[in-house]
């Protein structure tokens, strides 16, 4: 039978989600415990690759098994196999057609910025750290012409092999909480959220760090169109660190989105 699971995880141990050669992966992790759960090597596929550093509210797997376990169980069962930081919050029997990746229609990531003038230990695990306050009227304004199908070339870490790099971005927003005078946050946290149909590599962290950079007054709305026309990635702002992005919710169509906002 095939499940589909939601899986949440602290990236900053991790390789990132897939498997590789120089370091522990959280897809190796979360296999080696199915695996001693159910007695018989199992995989699992992930809805995407998330990178190095990088965290997860609302990853989606998927994997095959034969099991007497209830599907509501599963999650108790396999947690007691998983290191503190990765944890299996729901799981329920699926179509054997359902692919965690392939069949992902929507996906939800959050990046975390705060704003203070010294580093917060407390939220450095989670957030980026900007010094110096932010307009968050200007980054929204410049977050609503991220919204809709765009070539996003100029939002693309080098190094990625893709056929094409037209995505669509239903939501990019930009909300804010603290010391907020005037449409600028003096102090307090700002977390980016953008839904999209498929993102290129690094293209949510390049996103943050563009609209951060309008926020600082370094980009301005007509930076961004040439920046979205000219596929320059010099034109968008810098890649903002891992740590930030926390993937929050995978949608398939076909109910809610997997994971929590």
């Amino acid at each position: 039978m095939r499940y589909r699971a939601v899986v949440s995880y602290f990236g900053k141990d991790y390789v990132g989600w897939q498997r590789q050669l120089n370091g522990i992966s959280v897809q190796q992790r979360l296999e080696e415990a199915l695996t001693r759960t159910f007695g018989v090597p199992t995989e699992c596929t992930a809805s995407g690759r998330t990178d190095a550093g990088v965290h997860a509210a609302g990853q989606v797997v998927h994997f095959d098994a034969d099991t007497p376990i209830p599907a509501d169980k599963i999650p108790f069962a396999v947690n007691t196999e998983l290191p503190d930081d990765i944890s299996v919050l729901s799981c329920k029997p699926v179509p054997d057609s359902f692919n965690a990746r392939f069949s992902a229609k929507r996906k939800t990531y959050r990046y975390s910025v705060y704003v203070s003038r010294h580093r917060l230990p407390l939220l450095a695990p989670t957030h980026a750290h900007i010094a110096v306050p932010l307009d968050i009227d200007a980054m929204r304004k410049c977050a609503a012409l991220i919204e809709g199908e765009h070539d996003f070339k100029s939002f693309e870490a080098s190094g990625s092999k893709v056929k094409s790099t037209v995505r669509t971005v239903y939501r990019a927003e930009v909300a804010a909480e603290g010391d907020i005078r005037g449409g600028v946050l003096a102090e307090g946290r700002v977390y980016i959220t953008v839904t999209g149909n498929g993102f290129l590599y690094n293209m949510v962290r390049i996103i943050a760090g563009t609209l951060v950079y309008a926020g600082m007054g370094k980009l301005a709305e007509a930076d961004i169109v040439r920046a979205l026309e000219e596929g320059d990635r010099t034109l968008a702002g810098k890649t903002l660190p891992p740590e930030g992005l926390t993937l929050m919710s995978v949608e398939y169509g076909d109910d809610d989105a997997d994971g929590a906002l």
